[in-house]
């Protein structure tokens, strides 16, 4: 039985875990499935966007299998942690939006894969935390770094912190998810979201991609020469000439794709 599922419509690849016995939460056979399914969407052409989401309507992904991760000594839970990262790192360094649906609880791993996604929506009854601290960890699968890059030091400081869970509200105050609506939208608002990502210019789309997560790394002033670089190359694409011709044209795009 597969615990990631995957269904292709439209150029939109529908990835949902598949654990809703267990509130979607990842262990070592699903982060081994996400693994193959992304570096397969990578160089899949039918497929222009993904959307991440979970089975059922209580959870996103609930968090990592505690009973697993239990028995781990030091070295063992240092290659635990290295080996989830690396997952969602090709999930976060895929040249293609990923937009994660967030459908109820996303915590510890959840919260961790939704923040590899570039882009988050959210349900109302979502939740979000990193509870770690209270089994007596942190988050391991790239949690402390990523969400102070998203929200700030002090605020992700309070959340790692305290263990506590946030309210898909004040997900969305603090900058941590971009949209919530109810329930019973979020997969027609994905959807609406990823084809109108889908009629922009695909190379602009993967340069845009990027030039955020790489000059994220970079001093501000080597990060604008990137940008100008990248703006550059485009100058000389097709996208861009049938872009700007479809503007001064009053007329819709139609980009070749890649």
């Amino acid at each position: 039985m597969s615990f990631v599922l995957v269904e292709k419509a439209d150029r939109i690849a529908w990835v949902t875990l598949n654990r809703p016995e267990k509130l979607n939460a990842l262990n070592n056979e699903v982060l081994k499935e996400l693994e193959q399914i992304f570096a397969g969407l990578e160089h899949d052409a039918e497929v222009g966007v993904v959307v991440l989401t979970g089975a059922g309507e209580k959870a996103f992904v609930a968090g990592a299998d505690i009973a697993e991760l239990r028995s781990l000594d030091t070295a063992a839970a240092r290659i635990q942690a290295l080996s989830g990262q690396a997952v969602f790192q090709r999930i976060e360094g895929l040249p293609k939006p990923v937009i994660a649906a967030v459908n109820g609880f996303a915590l510890g791993g959840g919260c961790e894969l939704a923040l590899a996604c570039h882009i988050r929506i959210a349900s109302e009854n979502a939740r979000f935390g990193l509870p770690e601290v209270s089994l007596g960890v942190i988050p391991g699968y790239g949690g402390t770094q990523r969400l102070p890059r998203l929200v700030g030091k002090g605020v992700a400081l309070d959340l790692i912190l305290s263990g506590e869970m946030t309210s898909a509200a004040d997900a969305l105050r603090m900058g941590l998810v971009s949209r919530v609506v109810p329930q019973a939208d979020l997969r027609a608002t994905a959807e609406k979201l990823a084809k109108t990502i889908l009629s922009r210019g695909p190379l602009a789309l993967r340069s845009a991609l990027a030039a955020v997560h790489d000059g994220l790394e970079m001093a501000q002033d080597k990060g604008l020469q990137y940008e100008a670089s990248l703006f550059g190359l485009l100058a000389a694409t097709q996208d861009m000439q049938e872009g700007m011709g479809a503007f001064l044209e009053k007329r819709q795009a139609a980009f070749k794709g890649l």
